[in-house]
């Protein structure tokens, strides 16, 4: 089949489904921004998009759909030059996130459309109005986040079906849309997350961890409350002053990625640090920003325990990688969470506020290791069973384009 992938920052979600397409002798193209400078052996199309300047009192609510619609206008204009030029997909997957898919239908109506849908902004019951430190309850916000999901719904309404990958993803979506959507998780390689005994990980000032030393991580691709920073780093001081050799390394870079910034203009890794600095050994406390891939897998490897928080919203990779890996995992007790982690059962969950419980929590996860081999064993087999990229997702997945392109 002629296959098309769409995403603005390719691969993303597409990371091994388009290979694998290609693997088997599809002829694979993706679509991409012309700001995304990412190689592939997957040929790329780059479209050119310069985002509007955008009245916020003239949009108002339709702010959202302004910014992401305009984008799929530059993506339907470019492919209106690759219909006129002779190509036309039998199958388009694209993620909807950001309005890319919107109108590829009007340009090639013969094609199946697949989107992948991530989330679905709702007023209730989400991310909305769950952290009131720093995010402002009330009606207005929950007609805001109501609006923000308009581009969605149109992107789903004319797909010939959606993806989403967890249970509890799926259902941030109204009925009507729920029910065109299949639940298929990106999928994590078991093979290269199997647990090493031999991994290292070298810290920044040069220093050097081994498995089995005391290690206490937290991942996130920027450091914010959305992910729980502001959590992890308050429980902080009494894990450090509970147990004196542990080393806690954090990840993640000084950007947002989903919120508001800090009023102030300083990052959130600064203004949270600054509230417990004079609390922390910090020679015992390393950042490291963002790791390459290589880097992240052998930190994993080497940690005894990993926390992991997040307001109810989308998944990160990282927690089911490190599930996978044998690590303990300690996670909020959210929605997206308590989807694949039981407590007691293969991780810990602890409420995502409760401050003290985290502390009591990681501290005991770091001091008795042997106590959770049990748990780390059935996390990993777990993994494996539901998750594992390829002899459960990648295969659905596969399937799926397939049933597509054949009607």
């Amino acid at each position: 089949m002629k296959l098309l992938f769409v995403h603005q920052n390719f691969p993303g979600q597409f990371l091994h489904l388009a290979p694998e397409m290609q693997r088997r002798g599809h002829d694979v193209r993706a679509l991409t921004a012309a700001t995304n400078k990412t190689t592939s052996d997957v040929p790329l199309l780059r479209y050119a998009h310069t985002a509007p300047e955008v009245d916020a009192k003239a949009t108002r609510l339709g702010r959202n759909f302004t910014t992401m619609s305009d984008r799929g206008v530059s993506v339907a204009r470019f492919c209106q030059r690759l219909r006129a030029q002779g190509y036309v997909p039998d199958v388009i997957y694209g993620h909807s996130g950001w309005g890319e898919t919107l109108f590829l239908k009007e340009v090639w109506p013969e094609a199946k459309l697949l989107v992948f849908a991530e989330f679905y902004y709702r007023g209730h019951g989400a991310d909305t109005g769950f952290d009131p430190e720093f995010q402002v309850s009330g009606f207005d916000q929950v007609m805001i986040a109501q609006s923000r999901a308009a581009y969605m719904a149109q992107a789903l309404a004319h797909a010939d079906r959606g993806v989403s990958p967890t249970e509890w993803q799926a259902s941030t979506h109204p009925p009507l849309l729920r029910r065109h959507l299949e639940v298929i998780f990106d999928g994590v390689d078991c093979d290269r997350l199997a647990p090493n005994p031999d991994a290292t990980f070298t810290l920044p000032d040069g220093r050097i961890l081994h498995r089995g030393d005391e290690v206490l991580t937290f991942v996130n691709r920027n450091l914010e409350p959305y992910r729980g920073y502001h959590i992890f780093m308050r429980a902080l001081p009494d894990i450090l002053a509970a147990r004196p050799e542990a080393q806690v390394v954090i990840v993640g870079g000084n950007e947002v990625s989903y919120g508001a910034k800090p009023r102030d203009g300083a990052s959130w890794k600064e203004v949270i640090l600054a509230e417990v600095r004079d609390r922390l050994d910090l020679s015992r406390v390393h950042f490291t920003g963002k790791l390459p891939y290589d880097r992240l897998v052998d930190l994993i490897h080497v940690a005894r325990v990993h926390a992991y928080l997040t307001y109810p919203f989308v998944l990160s990779w990282s927690m089911v990688e490190t599930l996978a890996a044998g690590t303990l995992v300690v996670g909020s007790n959210t929605a997206p969470v308590a989807e694949v982690i039981k407590d007691g059962v293969n991780g810990r969950l602890v409420d995502f506020f409760d401050v003290k419980g985290w502390s009591a929590a990681l501290t005991d996860a770091l001091a008795r290791p042997k106590a959770y081999d049990a748990i780390r064993d059935a996390a990993r087999r777990m993994v494996q069973d539901r998750y594992d990229l390829r002899s459960v997702c990648l295969p659905r997945q596969v399937e799926l384009l397939t049933r597509l392109e054949r009607g």
